[in-house]
């Protein structure tokens, strides 16, 4: 049975749901054009066994190197091992090798699973497909069994902490930074974690870089940091508006480079705190009105983008780009017909760059697919 469609007619929530119910094996895979980011997901008889994503692709190996739980040569005797013929994963080596124990592994691959299908979870707009049986593409390094279920209830109660969280740490391009001392004659009474979080705060690096660095989820880092803030043990500082504030009016090229790269490491809200000092610094200008639709696509915000892209299109009507993501847009909010007519112009445009005569195909298909709903719509009101 093939399972597939877009999002917003079935949500992830109910893909896993589905596979889970009818014991399916076999690789979900999910796009999100608007994201730039793709997941995939293993399933066997409905429980998931692996997961990957192209932003943070999470392989085990590295956690295992960042945890400090193996070194660099094991990794490098568990490939060269299986290069020549052990039909073993690479988790499974390194513990016939004694390198490491069966618990640490399988909580290390449960994390990496858990990570790659919270992001997943978040998404509302892209397509999925669930392709039956084991392929090629089955992981190789380790294997875990989550049950779905408590996947679906962990990912249902972080959505609803991290709305707290994000009061604060508003993207993981945040800056932690010690707060004065302020000597209250009591030493801090803190939890292990806290410390641990504590100790590798410099100043310099990220709430992302510091999970890295301690090999931990950015969840649980950003939840630790959350509440060193609100106790006023650490300040957090965005280093992109501290950038702009220095360099006054003539950085647009350099925020323009952040959000591309934000955006190419699945950071979205990032991406959307440097398009929106673009926007603030240079109101005038179409590519910080570009970058920050593309933003908020990336969030899944396509009302807003649609205004962003909307402003970009005024200012430089021959933006290609700005054109076809404003119809993607439209599209995303229910507005097919002028999404289609958007594209129509995008189409006319008489000097697209090649990335953009390359989606050509594609965006006739949308265009397509949004004139047949907007006729449906319209013959359901009749």
């Amino acid at each position: 049975m093939a399972i597939e469609g877009p999002l917003k007619e079935l949500s992830i929530h109910d893909v896993f749901q589905l596979l889970d119910l009818s014991r399916k094996t076999g690789t979900l895979r999910v796009v999100s054009d608007l994201r730039q980011n793709a997941g995939t997901v293993y399933f066997e008889d409905g429980v998931v066994v692996g997961a990957e994503i192209r932003s943070n692709p999470h392989p085990l190996g590295r956690l295992l190197l960042r945890a400090g739980r193996v070194s660099e040569q094991d990794l490098l005797h568990a490939r060269a091992l299986q290069a020549a013929g052990d039909q073993r994963r690479v988790g499974e080596i390194l513990v016939g090798e004694g390198v490491l124990n069966p618990r640490d592994l399988g909580r290390h691959v449960r994390r990496q699973i858990e990570e790659v299908v919270f992001e997943l979870v978040g998404w509302s707009e892209g397509y999925f497909a669930f392709e039956e049986g084991k392929n090629e593409g089955w992981p190789t390094e380790a294997e875990s069994r989550v049950p779905t279920g408590q996947l679906l209830m962990e990912a249902a109660r972080r959505t609803d902490e991290w709305s707290r969280i994000e009061k604060k740490i508003t993207h993981l391009g945040l800056v932690p930074r010690l707060a004065p001392v302020v000597d209250t004659g009591s030493p801090l009474d803190l939890l292990p974690a806290e410390w641990e979080v504590l100790a590798v705060i410099d100043g310099e690096r990220s709430v992302r870089d510091l999970a890295a660095a301690l090999g931990r989820p950015e969840f649980e880092v950003a939840r630790t940091l959350f509440g060193l803030a609100t106790a006023g043990i650490i300040g957090l500082e965005d280093p992109t508006r501290r950038a702009m504030e220095a360099m006054g009016n003539t950085g647009l090229p350099i925020l323009l480079g952040e959000v591309d790269q934000f955006l190419g490491a699945g950071d979205p809200d990032a991406a959307r705190q440097a398009a929106e000092t673009a926007v603030a610094s240079h109101p005038d200008e179409p590519l910080a009105h570009l970058a920050h639709g593309r933003a908020l696509l990336a969030a899944g915000h396509p009302d807003e983008a649609a205004e962003s892209l909307w402003q970009a299109v005024q200012l430089d009507p021959n933006s290609a780009q700005a054109q076809r993501l404003l119809g993607l847009a439209l599209s995303a909010v229910g507005r097919f017909r002028e999404a289609a007519q958007v594209w129509d112009h995008w189409k006319r445009l008489s000097a697209k760059p090649p990335e953009e005569d390359a989606q050509i195909g594609a965006v006739e298909r949308v265009r397509q697919a949004a004139l047949a709903l907007d006729l449906a719509l319209r013959g359901s009101r009749d």
